[in-house]
């Protein structure tokens, strides 16, 4: 994959909130990746920035506005079928409201040496404890299907 030369057919966020040692999770419930667990986010409304889109989609996804946003991935995927996403991932430090089940997602909160790996894609185990732990990260995959075939994961 010649990532430098690579477009990506969408963008989207991803959103962590962070509260003492643990981090609100969900279980995605329809769209990319339903039924696995990740962190609330979605695809990035024409002239939204990702930060707004950010908070957008976890107010949606989860009804919790995330607060004291800090920019800490962009991850790049391209699956066999063709499809690509970029990813811009944030970890927020503060929220206001509580979080509650939605139609696009079931909220959980975990301890984050509890993160259940084993239910999330297969590149989150690279990135996602490095990023709650304050790196900042570029990570390129390439996936077939739920199968990851290729990474690069590298500080930014």
């Amino acid at each position: 994959m010649d990532w430098k030369q690579w477009i990506p057919r969408e963008r989207a966020t991803l959103c962590f909130i962070v509260e003492g040692s643990r981090v609100l999770l969900i279980r995605k419930l329809r769209g990319l990746g339903a039924g696995k667990v990740n962190g609330p986010g979605g695809k990035i409304e024409p002239g939204e920035s990702t930060g707004a889109c950010a908070v957008r989609e976890t107010q949606e996804e989860v009804g919790v506005t995330p607060k004291e946003l800090r920019m800490a991935a962009e991850l790049s995927f391209q699956f066999a079928d063709g499809y690509s996403l970029f990813c811009v991932v944030f970890v927020a430090t503060d929220h206001a409201g509580e979080p509650h089940a939605t139609p696009e997602a079931e909220p959980f909160w975990v301890e984050k040496t509890a993160i259940p790996y084993e239910k999330m894609w297969q590149d989150d185990c690279l990135w996602l404890g490095r990023v709650l732990a304050g790196e900042r990260l570029r990570g390129f995959f390439e996936f077939d299907g739920d199968r990851m075939e290729s990474f690069l994961v590298e500080p930014w």
